[in-house]
C-alpha cells in the first residue's frame, strides 16, 4: 500500500509541482526511509493510521544516525511534504506531519564582495580579446541579474529581451522567470554578440549565448578557473565563487532599499525564508 502512495506522490511532484527528477527521487527516498523505520520497529500502519508520535519517533531515530543536521531537516521536510500531499489527495483525514518539527539549521552567512571589489575583478578581464571580453560580460551578467552559475551558462540568445531590459532564465526544476537586466549589462551583451560572430560554433550550440573557445557551451569548470584567475590578479584574498556574485547582488539591493519580495522573485527563490538570510547581512 505504501508503494502505491509513494508512486502517486512522485507523479504529483512531477506533474503538479514540476520538480526535477533528482528532487523527486530525493523526496520519495525520504518516505522509503520512513517505511524502513516502521518495518524495523514492527509498526504495521498505513498512511491513514500514522500519528504525530510515530513521526516524532522517526525523527529521533534519524537523529541517532550519521546524518548532518541539514540532512535530517531535509528528510523531515520530505516526510512532511508526503503527508501534506496525502491530506490534499484525501488519502488521510488529518495531517500527522503538520506539527512535526525538524532540527534547526544554523545558517552560515554567505560571503559578499563590495562594489569596489567587484569592479576590480571586472577590470582584470582582457577587453581586447573575444574570450577576455566574454569573461567580462559573463561576470557583468552574473552580478547584475543575480544568476546561479547554471543559469548563466545555459542562457540562450533567444531568451534575451534586451530592448525591454529583461532576460528569460531557466532556474531550478526547469522553472522559468523573467529577470531584469541593467542597461550596462545589456550594452555589454549587445557588444559581445557582435564579437561572438567570429567564434566557430559547434552544431547544437547556435543559440547558446556564452561559448567556449571550442564553440561549445562553456563548462562550469572552465568558468571557475577563469574566475579564480581574475580574483587572484585583482589581489582579492576572499574565497570567491560564482555564487558570491549572487549573494553580493542580493545584499547590495537590500542596502539600497529594495523590497525583499522583489529580490526573492529576481533570485528565483521558492521560499522567502531563503531570501531573508540577506537581511542579517544588511543589518536590517
Amino acid at each position: 500500500m505504501w508503494d502505491i502512495h509513494i508512486r502517486r506522490f512522485a507523479s504529483f511532484l512531477k506533474l503538479e509541482k514540476g520538480l526535477s527528477a533528482n528532487t523527486i527521487q530525493s523526496n520519495t527516498g525520504d518516505i522509503s526511509k520512513l517505511v524502513r523505520y516502521f518495518e524495523l520497529y514492527n509498526i504495521k500502519k498505513q498512511p491513514g493510521e500514522i500519528t504525530l508520535k510515530d513521526l516524532e519517533g522517526f525523527s529521533r531515530f534519524i537523529g541517532k544516525l550519521n546524518y548532518s543536521t541539514g540532512s535530517q531537516a531535509r528528510i523531515i521536510s520530505g516526510v512532511k511534504s508526503f503527508f501534506k500531499y496525502c491530506n490534499y489527495d484525501a488519502v488521510i483525514k488529518t495531517n500527522p506531519g503538520e506539527f512535526l518539527e525538524a532540527p534547526r539549521i544554523v545558517r552560515k552567512l554567505p560571503g559578499i564582495l563590495s562594489i569596489e571589489e567587484i569592479e576590480t575583478i571586472f577590470s582584470h578581464a582582457d577587453p581586447y580579446t573575444v574570450h577576455g571580453f566574454r569573461n567580462r560580460v559573463m561576470l557583468e551578467t552574473l552580478y547584475s541579474c543575480g544568476l546561479r552559475i547554471s543559469e548563466l551558462l545555459n542562457l540562450r540568445i533567444s531568451c534575451l529581451r534586451l530592448d525591454q531590459q529583461f532576460i528569460r532564465v531557466i532556474g531550478k526544476g526547469d522553472k522559468e522567470r523573467l529577470t531584469p537586466i541593467g542597461e550596462t549589462a545589456a550594452k555589454f551583451i549587445t557588444d559581445y554578440l557582435e564579437r561572438r560572430k567570429v567564434v566557430p560554433v559547434q552544431p547544437g550550440n547556435e543559440d547558446i549565448l556564452f561559448l567556449s573557445s571550442t564553440g561549445n557551451m562553456m563548462e562550469k569548470t572552465g568558468f571557475t578557473i577563469m574566475l579564480k584567475g581574475l580574483v587572484k590578479k585583482a589581489g582579492i584574498t576572499k574565497n570567491v565563487s560564482a555564487h558570491t556574485f549572487r549573494h553580493s547582488f542580493a545584499s547590495h539591493l537590500l542596502d539600497n532599499g529594495a523590497d525583499i519580495l522583489a529580490i526573492r522573485d529576481m533570485l528565483g527563490h521558492v521560499s522567502i525564508t531563503t531570501t531573508e538570510i540577506y537581511l542579517q547581512m544588511s543589518g536590517e
